[in-house]
């Protein structure tokens, strides 16, 4: 695990390479697919960091990195469910212990899960799950939240 420097220094590089990827970039799938591809690349531990983009009433599987996932997610179901339902970043320590939990991996041990919202619109959610259990606290949470808000220049 990370001590709080170290995940600090991470993520100032990754949003810095991320700023320079979206810069010139204008289409939003292509900018997840890196995204998703970044965020798998800087943070040890991933085994899943992708994108639920919201279509009407549910999450459907966007661009990701790791293994087979759920397709769709009903709004209020699951820990990405639960984050867009309420548009409000969840950390689950262990997913073994959250009551409303959707198991897509077995390898998935914490989990954060991040809205994004642009105009008061939800657009969908950044999930990553880790293989280690409590990988995920409020410095992650920060930087992530601010991640999305780069990506969302392109929505």
């Amino acid at each position: 695990m990370w001590n709080k420097e170290e995940k600090q220094k991470a993520y100032e590089m990754m949003i810095s390479q991320q700023n320079e990827l979206i810069k010139d970039e204008k289409n939003w799938l292509a900018t997840l697919s890196n995204a998703s591809a970044l965020l798998n690349m800087s943070l040890p531990n991933t085994v899943f960091a992708g994108f639920y983009l919201f279509d009407e009433n549910e999450l459907i599987l966007g661009p990701f990195q790791g293994n087979v996932s759920c397709t769709r997610i009903q709004m209020g179901k699951g820990v990405c469910g639960e984050a867009a339902d309420t548009n409000q970043t969840v950390i689950v320590g262990n997913v073994k212990e959250h009551q409303n939990y959707i198991a897509c991996d077995s390898a998935a041990l914490s989990e954060i899960v991040v809205p994004m919202v642009k105009d008061q619109r939800l657009i969908g959610v950044l999930d990553i799950d880790s293989k280690e259990i409590n990988s995920y606290d409020q410095t992650d949470k920060k930087y992530l939240e601010d991640y999305c808000k780069q990506l969302l220049e392109v929505f």
